[in-house]
């Protein structure tokens, strides 16, 4: 090799052998080392990186998050080996150990395995190495989401000033879950109080939070894929823990049963669940500073909305942090960080994850739904899952090419028109005979909107629109506006700009809601009560929702309607906040929800007690959820079947084909005998105002419910409507009616009763009749959640006959 020129004296002879290492080293990456402390403060490097293609500002960046300042950069060798002799400063003087970290984790940086930022300060500070850093980033950036109220610069600070309570944290972790820990009750107990001891340390209040919070934190971790090897034997790229949610410090209000977060440097999710048996989508969030309180909201939500099927509420959520990838990248990545923390089952036992230590109960039924910006990626999941080899295999994520098509089915729609039709009912309209004025917010291309207008040929869809345009037809003709309607619900990916402009009537139109004004025509304005010609495509959408027709169907995505008490903030979706009206402003006479969060709670309430007919969301939507859980647990009976090879795979799904019908008709039964349930609720409301409020306080003592975030009314307000001849509105009995559901199911497993053979015909029932003898009798009564099957039936049907309780 070229002798190394060295202006650096006494170390030419120390950096010429750091040089002649660094160059027998692959140069497809950065190669570093730190050269003997000299005694006079400076410290120094040879650094080779693999292209001389890297800017000194981005060096010194570098090597700043590490807590070194660059002094200069000298080259070594020849013009273009790309190896430099560096003298940094540090405030303080470091170890030889943390030298050699810092170098280790630099060399990461160069193969894309460490993220260099100011954690990285972490290295030299606490004497660490950069995949104890790469632990402590991500827990910081979990407890960032549960609530610290600290900055990461403030964490960072610090642990950086606390480097044996950084150690006494790591040598906590790997104790409990280091699958090499020897005797690892002793090295658990040992490790909690030297850590416990370091807490108590603490001198000021802040310090205390942020040293108690990790600790906490990590003592809340009930299993983590941290110490699992990827396919290529190395570390893997992301990381999952999971939690045992009750034993957070920074726990709110809402508390789910567990939660897992997934890391990388590419993206972050998190998935929280209100019981073991869970089920729910899986979302794009556009909320990176706060998803965690964006998705226990939704898991809260979804907890009631699945009071009739049998998993209790989950919801997950994940961002992008690196653009380059895209969202189905994401979701892949989000996906197998989930299964990596979930037990699978083999030959009828519970295999727990490979390399993982795990605490507390099992962990083997995980199932997620599409979602916001998920829409397409069912069988993204499926196909992870079959790739992993778990146990549910398409079961994972219901809906995908050999799951039921809800859209062709309609489901969702058919289930919110069992509700549209009570309420039309109600106010004397028959949707078969007579004509029904609409308003809607979708198109035609959408499932729910599209087949919701296809429901009669009677409906008189007057105005519409969705994110691209505003539809208006004044005077439709039914059955010709009907048949283009199912044109466009059947041509791929149509819009209100594909409807037959011949087919409008006078004065109607199609605008786009991209233009400046639109010039309303006279038939149009009288339609929606407006007195101005030109109006903004905002204020056109907020003159449809407030039309005054029969039915306003939201079959869209987005939160349109608040209550005047509420402001945009509480509707907690910003891109509608120019649009959105409050409830008094509503025209509508009955509102049908077959999209989710159309409206807030209390929007809804406001409206009922307008004497609006409406019910809620998860009430009018409730045959798609039925409908995916009940192919979940199909499936789950046909496991059993299909693994001792007495059917095929084609047979299985043809067998799931031929139920689709029967699936179908019972959710729509389960659909319409809960709507009776509320009918006759709210007809005894005044008389059983009293009963609601107490099972209100009951419900807020022992089940978790918040009446506030519920939308329910407040003592004052119960003795004024009890004052008034009033009882609580069909959207408030709703709420009731779920959680008395959820409350009663709980109790149910808590005991012996869905053992009990008589109870075996509840089981049987949940299934389609041609099930019922020959093969499939063995899936359904050796089925894994037969007893959450009894349970959840007989608490459905209870509920439904004598109202909540």
């Amino acid at each position: 090799m070229t002798a190394i020129q060295s202006p650096v004296l006494p170390y030419t002879a120390h950096v010429q052998e750091v040089a002649e290492r660094l160059t027998g080293a692959p140069r497809e990456t950065v190669r570093a080392e730190f050269l003997d402390d000299a005694g006079d403060g400076t410290i120094r490097a040879v650094i080779a990186w693999p292209t001389e293609d890297i800017a000194l500002s981005d060096i010194c960046t570098l090597f700043e998050h590490f807590g070194l300042r660059l002094r200069r950069q000298l080259p070594l060798g020849p013009t273009g080996a790309g190896m430099y002799l560096y003298e940094f400063t540090s405030t303080a003087t470091p170890l030889a150990d943390s030298l050699r970290n810092v170098a280790a984790a630099v060399q990461a940086h160069g193969t894309k395995h460490f993220t260099v930022d100011p954690f990285a300060a972490l290295i030299l500070a606490a004497n660490i190495g950069w995949r104890d850093t790469v632990l402590l980033r991500a827990l910081a950036r979990f407890l960032k989401q549960a609530g610290l109220g600290m900055s990461h610069a403030y964490v960072i600070d610090n642990l950086a000033q606390r480097p044996r309570f950084v150690a006494a944290l790591l040598d906590y972790f790997n104790a409990r879950f280091d699958p090499m820990t020897a005797d690892r009750d002793r090295a658990v107990t040992e490790a909690a109080r030297v850590l416990d001891s370091h807490v108590e340390a603490a001198t000021t209040v802040d310090e205390d939070r942020v040293l108690r919070a990790f600790a906490t934190c990590f003592g809340a971790l009930v299993r983590t894929s941290w110490f699992q090897v990827s396919e290529s034997g190395g570390h893997k790229a992301h990381q999952a823990f999971m939690f045992d949610s009750a034993q957070l410090s920074l726990c709110g209000s809402v508390v789910p049963y567990r939660e897992i977060f997934v890391d990388c440097d590419d993206m972050e999710g998190l998935h929280v669940r209100s019981g073991a048996i869970a089920r729910g989508g899986l979302r794009f969030s556009d909320r990176p500073e706060d998803y965690r309180t964006e998705v226990l909201g939704l898991m809260k939500t979804q907890t009631v909305k699945n009071s009739p099927i049998v998993p209790t509420g989950a919801k997950g959520v994940f961002i992008r942090k690196n653009p380059e990838i895209t969202v189905a990248q994401a979701y892949s990545v989000f996906i197998n960080g989930l299964l990596d923390v979930t037990d699978n089952i083999a030959d009828g036992k519970t295999v727990h994850p490979a390399h993982t230590v795990t605490y507390g109960a099992d962990s083997n039924y995980l199932v997620v739904a599409a979602d916001k910006g998920t829409a397409a990626f069912s069988d993204i999941a499926n196909h992870i899952a079959a790739q992993r080899g778990f146990w549910l295999g398409d079961a994972f994520a219901a809906g995908g090419t050999t799951g039921y098509d809800h859209k062709q089915m309609g489901i969702t729609a058919r289930g919110a028109w069992v509700s549209v039709r009570d309420h039309l009912t109600e106010i004397g309209i028959d949707v078969d005979t007579e004509a029904v004025t609409v308003a809607g917010i979708g198109d035609c291309s959408g499932d729910v909107f599209g087949n919701g207008m296809l429901h009669s040929a009677n409906l008189r869809l007057v105005a519409a629109f969705d994110h691209r345009h505003i539809f208006i037809d004044p005077d439709p003709d039914p059955a010709a506006s009907h048949a283009e309607r199912r044109r466009l619900h059947t041509q791929p990916g149509s819009s209100w700009a594909d409807y037959d402009p011949n087919l409008i009537s006078d004065g109607g139109g199609v605008w786009p809601r991209s233009a400046k004004n639109i010039v309303l025509p006279k038939p149009a304005q009288e339609l929606l009560s407006v007195d101005r010609q030109t109006l903004t495509p905002d204020q056109l959408v907020q003159a449809v929702l407030c039309a005054k027709v029969d039915l306003l169907w939201n079959g869209g995505i987005g939160t349109y309607v608040k209550s005047h008490r509420e402001s945009h903030v509480d509707a907690a979706d910003p891109a509608n906040d120019s649009v959105r009206v409050n409830a008094e402003q509503l025209r509508a006479r009955v509102i049908g929800e077959g999209g989710n969060l159309g409206l807030t709670q209390r929007a809804r309430v406001d409206f009922a007690l307008r004497g609006g007919r409406v019910n809620a969301d998860f009430i009018d939507n409730a045959a798609g959820v039925a409908t995916s859980d009940r192919e979940v647990n199909l499936k789950i009976a046909l496991e059993s079947v299909c693994r001792s090879r007495q059917l095929t795979e084609v047979q299985r799904n043809a067998r799931l084909t031929a139920a689709e019908n029967d699936v179908a008709a019972t959710v729509l039964s389960g659909c319409h005998n809960q709507v009776l349930a509320l009918g006759l609720a709210e007809a005894y409301a005044p008389r059983l105002l009293n009963r609601h409020e107490r099972l209100i306080e009951s419900l807020e003592r022992h089940n978790g419910l918040n009446r506030t975030a519920e939308g329910l009314p407040s003592e004052s307000e119960i003795a004024a409507r009890a004052q008034d001849g009033r009882g609580l509105t069909r959207p408030e009995i709703a709420v009731l009616l779920a959680y008395s559901k959820n409350v009663v199911c709980q109790e149910l497993l808590s005991s012996d009763i869905p053992d009990d053979p008589a109870f075996v015909s509840a089981l049987s029932a949940y299934f389609p009749d041609s099930w019922q003898c020959g093969l499939l009798t063995d899936g359904i009564t050796e089925h894994r959640l037969a007893r959450e099957i009894i349970a959840t039936q007989i608490s459905d049907d209870l509920i439904n006959h004598v109202g909540p309780v």
